[in-house]
């Protein structure tokens, strides 16, 4: 595997101005990172992804869902995750028993990663856990990325913690930060927060404050040729979202049934086919959407990253 040399700047100093984000090279030789302005940050976690593999010090795989093997998600022999020119591609494979698999990558795991042990003999059967490879609180989180260009699965870039729903405290327990999704090619749909859990208790809130997700006042059109650039601002009093250095949407977090997560968490960029979740994640593409997952795979379609990066907000 070919070595990535990490250089980090010191700093990165902005001054106020009328901008969102300010341009600033942060990574020598890579392309620019757009901050906050009016702020100073320091990287402190990033991958540039530039060896010829995936660096399995810093990402695995998420291949386990509520405990159970997810067939849906790829594993690392399924050849869905490729690293060439300075990109890591995100890949929709179908395999010889005709399921779809698209890759799921983490810098730590939560609850659900963890396989249920069927032959288990005492109250607690989990196993033994891994320690996660990155987790962070606070800072500016950030990626740049060119979006799946084919119907059918979808792309995200987002964060959870090892404690995620434990608790109905999401100070202590997190909250789910979707700071990226893309279930369309070309679009990013609203900034979707969840907290205590996915059930009774759930808390959920968006940025920008729209009904729905999908509404098309918060809809982003993008397109799949080029690369963009996201980010979010974690900061004890709430979450902002830019793209492409702009904001989009209010501060959120503070408001009524908002909350904000006070731990660290991880990172994942995730991929997944339609419709595997569904009907107790028992279901499987009709005629129709098989053929539109054929037309991905056939196209090599992928998600294609050219950055994550992790800064802190240094002080003042």
């Amino acid at each position: 595997m070919k070595m990535k040399v990490m250089m980090v700047m010191s700093l990165a100093v902005f001054a106020a101005t009328a901008a969102d984000c300010v341009k600033s090279v942060t990574v020598p030789g890579e392309a620019a990172s757009l901050l906050p302005a009016g702020k100073k940050f320091s990287l402190v976690w990033n991958d540039e992804f530039n060896g010829d593999r995936l660096d399995e010090s810093k990402w695995s795989y998420r291949t386990n869902f509520w405990g159970r093997r997810a067939p849906w998600f790829a594993a690392p022999e399924d050849g869905a995750v490729e690293v060439k020119d300075g990109k890591v591609h995100l890949k929709i494979v179908k395999k010889p028993n005709g399921q779809f698999v698209s890759p799921q990558l983490q810098t730590g795991e939560l609850m659900w990663d963890i396989a249920w042990d069927e032959k288990r003999t005492g109250f607690f059967p989990l196993p033994k856990r891994e320690k996660p490879k990155f987790v962070h609180k606070y800072g500016y989180y950030e990626c740049r990325f060119r979006l799946q260009r084919k119907m059918g699965w979808w792309s995200a870039f987002w964060m959870q913690t090892e404690q995620q729903g434990c608790t109905l405290d999401p100070a202590i327990s997190g909250v789910e930060h979707d700071i990226m999704e893309s279930f369309n090619p070309g679009e990013i749909i609203a900034h979707c927060f969840h907290a205590n859990g996915y059930s009774r208790n759930w808390i959920f809130f968006k940025t920008p404050r729209v009904k729905s997700a999908f509404d098309p006042e918060a809809v982003v059109q993008v397109g799949t040729a080029d690369f963009h650039t996201i980010g979010m601002l974690w900061e004890p009093d709430g979450y902002t979202v830019f793209i492409d250095g702009v904001q989009h949407g209010p501060k959120v977090g503070m408001g009524e049934g908002e909350v904000v997560s006070h731990i660290p968490e991880f990172v994942l960029l995730t991929t997944e086919c339609k419709p595997y979740r569904e009907k107790r994640m028992t279901a499987q593409p009709d005629e129709n959407l098989r053929k539109t997952l054929d037309e991905a795979v056939a196209a090599g379609d992928d998600f294609v990253v050219d950055f994550v990066r992790v800064y802190d907000v240094a002080a003042e």
